[in-house]
């Protein structure tokens, strides 16, 4: 979304867990293959989110509120706490989502609604930020 609007000099994304046990690896198989079928090539390996991540980023971004909750937990300080928000928070389509599911322990579906609500969010997450500045 960001190439498409030819902003890619003005953010700088990244993805982080907040587990170890996949660090260097690549995403699932089943989340390549749905974002392939969607355009998006998800090939980045997998790194552990660390408090200095605050350091380099104006928004952190948790996918459900157990996220949300272990990175502020993680917070140095009050100007740490207020960067982190929740993807749903973005959410413009799916008013009934209250956080973006791990689809992991689910079929094609569940990977095909996280890409769904990732889209919807990820253009309301946008939207925000471009009026922010």
């Amino acid at each position: 979304m960001i190439k498409n609007r030819k902003l890619e000099k003005q953010f700088d994304v990244d993805s982080a867990g907040l587990g170890d046990w996949h660090v260097g690896q690549l995403p699932d198989q089943r989340m390549m293959r749905h974002g392939d079928r969607h355009g998006y090539h998800i090939r980045s390996r997998a790194r552990l989110f660390t408090p200095d991540d605050f350091d380099h980023f104006h928004l952190i971004v948790g996918m459900d509120q157990n996220n949300v909750d272990e990175i502020k937990a993680m917070a140095r300080s009050p100007y740490d706490y207020q960067k982190i928000v929740g993807m749903a928070r973005f959410l413009r389509h799916h008013p009934m989502h209250r956080s973006v599911p791990d689809p992991y322990y689910g079929g094609d579906a569940g990977f095909e609604l996280v890409i769904e609500l990732l889209e919807d969010a990820c253009e309301g997450l946008l939207d925000h930020l471009l009026t922010r500045r």
